[in-house]
C-alpha cells in the first residue's frame, strides 16, 4: 500500500492533467480576528474529458474549492495549473483571458443571471466582453439557447425573472457553453431544482459534455446525482480530502469511514429499512478549531489513539483509489 506526500493530496496524474491543484489553502477572517481555514492543503488533478465529482457535508469546503480554482476566492498558498499554465498568481487581466476557457455554473440559477437583461443578451455576455461582434454573438446565443431546449423565438427576449428555476439554469448552462470553454465547474447546479427537472438538466450537461468535449468539476451533496455523472469522486470533510477514486469503486467499496457513513446515511427505498446503516453521530467540529490528527476522528467509529496524534496521509488502498485514513476499510476487504 503506497502513500502520497501531503495529507490532503488526491491522486496526481502528472503533466497530462487539464487542471492541477496542489496544496491550496483558502482562509477567511472570522469575528474577533480568528482565522477560519475553509480549504486546507488539498490537491487533485482533473484529466481532459473527465468529470470529477466533489461531495461532502455542508461546510466541508467543496464550493470554496471550486471558486478558488477560478480565483473567485483567492488562495493563501498553493498552486493552480490550467492547461499547462500557472494561474494562481495571474493578474485580473490575465484571469479574464483564462476564464474564457474556465466557466462556472452556480447553485442559484435565478440569482446568477442579470434580471434586467434579456435572456439572449445574458447568454452572449461573455462573448461581448471578449470582443465578439454583435451579429456573431447573437447567432451563438440563439444556437446555445436551442441546444438547452429554450428556442430563442420564445425565450430570447424574456428576462430571467420570467423563467422557472429549471429554465434559468438552462440559460446559465447556455451562457457558460457559449464561450466554448474547456472546463466547467458546476457548483450544486441542480440542488435547487425539482427532481424531474434535475434529470433534464443533468441530461443536457451530459449531452453538451460529449458534443463540446468538456471537462467538468461537479460539486454536490447529493450522492446519487454525483455518482450518475462522475468518472471519479473526491470526498471532502472539514476542508480536507478524505478519499478519491473511480466513482463505482468509491461507492461500492468505500475505503474511508466518512465515505462509508455518508453512503449509509442515504435513505433507502424500502420503508421498513429506511437507511443502509447508522447515521453519523455528532456535529461537524468548528473549522476555527479543527481536531488534531485526523479531522474526522471525533465522529469516526474506528478511531484510535493514533488518529488524534498523527494526521493520516493519503494512501492507495486499491489501484486508483486513495484514502486519508490510518485504518482504511478497504484493507478488511
Amino acid at each position: 500500500m503506497s502513500s502520497l506526500a501531503g495529507s490532503g493530496t488526491a491522486h496526481l496524474r502528472g503533466d497530462d492533467a487539464l487542471l492541477s491543484v496542489k496544496d491550496i489553502v483558502v482562509e477567511y477572517r472570522a469575528v474577533g480576528g480568528a482565522t477560519l481555514q475553509a480549504v486546507s492543503r488539498i490537491s487533485f488533478d482533473v484529466m481532459p474529458g473527465e468529470t470529477i465529482g466533489i461531495v461532502g457535508e455542508s461546510g466541508c469546503g467543496k464550493s470554496t474549492t471550486g471558486r478558488a480554482v477560478l480565483r473567485i476566492e483567492e488562495i493563501v498558498s498553493g498552486e493552480i495549473t490550467f492547461d499547462g499554465r500557472r494561474i494562481d498568481k495571474a493578474t485580473n487581466a490575465q484571469m479574464r483571458t483564462h476564464r474564457q476557457q474556465m466557466q462556472m455554473i452556480f447553485q442559484d440559477p435565478v440569482g446568477s443571471l442579470n434580471p434586467r437583461r434579456a435572456v439572449r443578451d445574458v447568454v452572449a455576455e461573455g462573448l461581448e466582453i471578449s470582443g465578439v461582434s454583435k451579429a456573431h454573438r447573437r447567432k451563438v446565443a440563439e444556437d446555445m439557447l436551442e441546444r438547452v431546449g429554450l428556442p430563442a423565438d420564445r425565450f430570447g427576449s424574456v428576462t430571467p425573472t420570467q423563467l422557472s428555476g429549471g429554465q434559468a439554469q438552462r440559460v446559465a448552462i447556455a451562457r457558460a457553453i457559449a464561450l466554448r470553454p474547456q472546463l466547467i465547474i458546476c457548483d450544486e447546479p441542480v440542488s435547487a431544482l425539482d427532481v424531474s427537472v434535475q434529470a433534464q438538466v443533468l441530461n443536457i450537461l451530459e449531452e453538451l459534455k460529449q458534443d463540446f468535449e468538456l471537462t467538468i468539476v461537479f460539486i454536490a451533496h447529493d450522492l446519487a446525482v454525483v455518482r450518475s455523472v462522475s468518472d471519479r469522486i473526491m470526498v471532502m470533510y472539514l476542508g480536507k480530502v478524505c478519499e478519491v477514486g473511480d466513482a463505482v469503486e468509491v461507492y461500492d467499496k468505500p475505503a474511508h469511514p466518512y465515505t462509508r457513513a455518508l453512503l449509509d446515511s442515504v435513505p433507502m427505498p424500502d420503508p421498513d429499512e429506511p437507511f443502509g446503516g447508522p447515521a453519523l453521530h455528532g456535529d461537524i467540529p468548528s473549522p476555527l478549531n479543527p481536531p488534531s490528527g485526523c479531522r474526522f476522528r471525533t465522529r469516526c467509529p474506528v478511531a484510535r489513539d493514533v488518529c488524534a496524534e498523527i494526521e493520516p496521509l493519503m494512501q492507495e488502498v486499491r489501484p486508483g483509489q486513495f484514502a486519508a485514513c490510518h485504518f482504511p476499510l478497504a484493507e478488511a476487504g
